[in-house]
């Protein structure tokens, strides 16, 4: 089947060809040590491809958030020794000052990190005069940052415009997943939604109900949904003033045929701390001085059901507050539910965003899931139906 982007499988002979590649290497850095090198690992398959095809391999990045003023503590320069590591390979480091020299020395093979894009003012708005500039260093240009899709800025997607531009192994890998979790999946189709807020993922729920049969919520949010169906939640987090926007996703629900699924059972505590002494209860014995914390074992036990009778599952949010034992309980067993489905065959597992992450790694089974994005507002807003900006150029 052919994609509707081009891959490096389009890309043809790349011998001695400068390409520029927009990576994500926007990494946790203490005290001149990677703490997380998740970012670093995902770009080792299209920066080394194209290196051992002989390409001059340029990589774009950018570091924190430098507003347009250059700073040594946002420069990529301390990235180069972990990215070396990581590659297997020498990286040189290529300051902006200077860079189409120091680009000009560089043989077929040879991999170089430029600075920071965001040190250009120019960069998050765009600017022609920026794509430009860069657009003068490379032959070609591919895009594997998808974590970085959302924003149509110079490295991101302005040059997708200017220079012959492919996706990265990394984006190839994400757009196929989510390909097959919501852009033509195989029905039926659950979807996961936790999470503390409703205000912060409205879209997303207003977008899953008309492309799911399914949908699962958990977290904070669940709360509001069953204040908005009557019960007393006690003092749990909840945004009461939001009963209406979510009885409106009920209708929506309703009409599209999609079942929306809250908890029955619950586990309450009277403080938000570590093991503090809980019951579990149903959802109408929520006492006053009581807060839910997280779904109760027969509601976990029903969705895990739920999943058994699914093709595919879009994860986004734990279900209960999972950083605070034993909060993470509900958590941990539907998404070893979901991987055993996986595991065996009959599901195919997308999840996303930095909560879910961790959360699915809490319980062991990052691995075992179809695809994990490690992007955050990326598949947030690919979740909400929205094009991106990154994705939308690169199509054919």
């Amino acid at each position: 089947m052919s994609k509707s982007f081009r891959t490096l499988d389009d890309i043809g002979d790349v011998t001695g060809k400068r390409v520029l590649v927009r990576e994500d290497l926007n990494v946790p850095l203490h005290d001149g040590q990677v703490s997380d090198d998740t970012r670093l690992r995902a770009t080792v398959a299209t920066v080394g491809e194209l290196a051992d095809k002989g390409a001059i391999v340029l990589v774009l990045a950018h570091f924190g958030r430098p507003k347009g003023v250059p700073s040594p503590e946002l420069s990529l320069s301390q990235i180069v020794k972990p990215y070396q590591a990581v590659l297997g390979r020498p990286v040189r480091y290529v300051d902006w000052e200077g860079a189409a020299d120091a680009v000009g020395t560089l043989q077929p093979g040879y991999i170089a990190l430029l600075e920071n894009t965001r040190f250009f003012g120019g960069e998050e708005k765009n600017d022609p005069s920026v794509v430009q500039r860069f657009a003068a260093l490379g032959d070609l240009y591919v895009n594997d940052a998808f974590s970085a899709a959302h924003r149509a800025h110079a490295s991101t997607e302005g040059l997708a415009h200017v220079l012959p531009a492919f996706a990265g192994r990394a984006m190839e890998a994400e757009l196929d997943a989510l390909e097959k979790a919501l852009g033509s999946p195989e029905h039926p189709v659950a979807a996961v939604v936790g999470g503390a807020k409703v205000s912060t993922k409205l879209d997303v729920l207003k977008h899953l109900v008309t492309r799911v049969d399914h949908l699962i919520i958990g977290g904070g949010m669940a709360n509001t949904f069953l204040a908005a169906r009557g019960v007393d939640v006690g003092k749990s987090l909840c945004e009461h003033d939001l009963t209406g926007t979510a009885e409106e996703i009920f209708d929506a629900a309703d009409k599209a045929g999609c079942t929306v699924h809250l908890p029955y059972d619950v586990v309450v505590a009277k403080e938000f701390k570590a093991n503090p002494p809980t019951r579990t209860v149903n959802v109408h014995e929520v006492a006053a001085d009581e807060m839910i914390l997280d779904i109760g074992p027969a509601a976990t036990e029903s969705l895990g059901d739920v999943l058994k009778n699914c093709r595919t599952l879009v994860w986004n949010g734990p279900l209960g507050a999972f950083e605070t034992p034993p909060f993470d309980t509900a958590t941990v067993a539907l998404a070893r539910t979901a991987a055993a489905l996986t595991k065996e065959g009959s599901l195919v597992s997308v999840a996303g965003g930095g909560d879910t992450v961790a959360a699915l790694n809490q319980a062991g089974v990052g691995e075992s899931f179809t695809f994990v994005s490690t992007a955050g507002g990326a598949f947030l807003e690919w979740m909400e139906g929205r094009e991106l900006p990154g994705v939308a150029a690169l199509q054919r």
